[in-house]
């Protein structure tokens, strides 16, 4: 049986949050670089447990100015630093709450780049991996950062997004023409 993870990005400071929250299986919550702070990261951690929503991490690059949508070239150690510092940022929040962080999927840019980036792929899922290796690293279908992550033996979650398109250098751009 094919099983479907309805996924948003929360704790980015939108009003629907809560609304979201209920509609969703999994989230992925702002850990400070782009959007949110310590008070949302652990409202949004109350929330998804209340709701039974499975919660991730979504790392970016430091980019509060452009919403994390401004490509960077960052050394790959200085990108696995500040991985893991978010990553573990989240998950301390999420075991203060008697929950399980689940996953991890990069945001704006930094996703952007790593899906065809190889060092910059293998920094962000060595972070997953030493912050801890049963975390799912989630990323765009048949990107470097998936090979990446199943290099390191993380499991992986490959995501197709049919309404928008990825480039390296720019922000998330709609698809031209009708979706389905």
């Amino acid at each position: 049986m094919v099983k479907i993870d309805l996924n948003a990005d929360l704790g980015e400071g939108g009003s629907a949050d809560a609304e979201l929250m209920t509609l969703v299986t999994s989230v992925n919550i702002a850990c400070g670089f782009h959007a949110g702070d310590a008070q949302t990261m652990l409202a949004s951690v109350r929330s998804a447990i209340k709701n039974g929503v499975a919660i991730g991490a979504h790392p970016s690059f430091p980019d509060r100015e452009n919403f994390g949508r401004t490509a960077m070239d960052l050394p790959p150690k200085t990108v696995y630093a500040q991985t893991l510092y978010q990553i573990g940022a989240l998950e301390a929040i999420v075991r203060s709450q008697q929950g399980a962080l689940r996953h991890v999927k990069p945001h704006g840019m930094l996703y952007n780049q790593a899906a065809n980036d190889p060092a910059l792929a293998e920094a962000i899922a060595r972070a997953v991996f030493d912050c801890n290796p049963q975390l799912i690293l989630v990323g765009l279908a048949g990107s470097e950062l998936i090979r990446a992550g199943q290099r390191l033996g993380l499991t992986t979650r490959q995501e197709v997004l049919p309404t928008e398109a990825i480039s390296p250098t720019e922000p998330w751009f709609p698809v031209p023409g009708p979706t389905r």
